[in-house]
């Protein structure tokens, strides 16, 4: 148990179906426990990148593309106001990581429980279980929950 007393959830979340599906289980989880959830979404600069990226759109307009770093704060913003919405109490944190494991790790020194989902925007979408979910289930401090989406 965390030293306030409340339950708390660790959540890996990208905004991919699965990290989702998470989400909406540890809302649920939270609210039989009274607990409280703490997000966590990783971003990396892409190598050789650089923003604010401009664009030529197909009719001439010019547009800035996002940062990596505005669209995973604009992803965690939408989390936490859905979370808000369900009664549950969050914080949460957008992490400059090239490792987004370690940053849930950090996160969950002091969680009753961290809950991901079993695999994000990855590369593989064979697999079942993906590297992030795989390195929070082998070094976690605590139970880790994986969560896959029904689709």
């Amino acid at each position: 148990m965390t030293g306030t007393g409340s339950f708390m959830i660790v959540v890996g979340f990208d905004g991919s179906e699965h990290s989702q599906a998470a989400l909406k289980w540890a809302v649920d989880e939270a609210r039989h426990r009274d607990g409280q959830l703490r997000l966590i979404t990783a971003w990396k600069k892409p190598p050789m990148a650089w923003y604010p990226a401009v664009l030529e759109t197909a009719v001439g307009e010019i547009v800035a593309e996002e940062s990596p770093e505005q669209i995973a704060g604009t992803l965690q913003a939408d989390a936490l106001e859905s979370v808000a919405n369900e009664g549950v109490a969050a914080s949460g944190q957008v992490v400059n990581s090239d490792s987004p494991a370690s940053s849930i790790l950090e996160a969950a020194k002091d969680a009753d429980l961290v809950v991901v989902g079993s695999r994000g925007h990855g590369g593989f979408p064979g697999l079942h279980l993906g590297s992030v979910s795989t390195q929070v289930i082998n070094h976690a401090p605590c139970p880790v929950l994986v969560v896959r989406s029904r689709a």
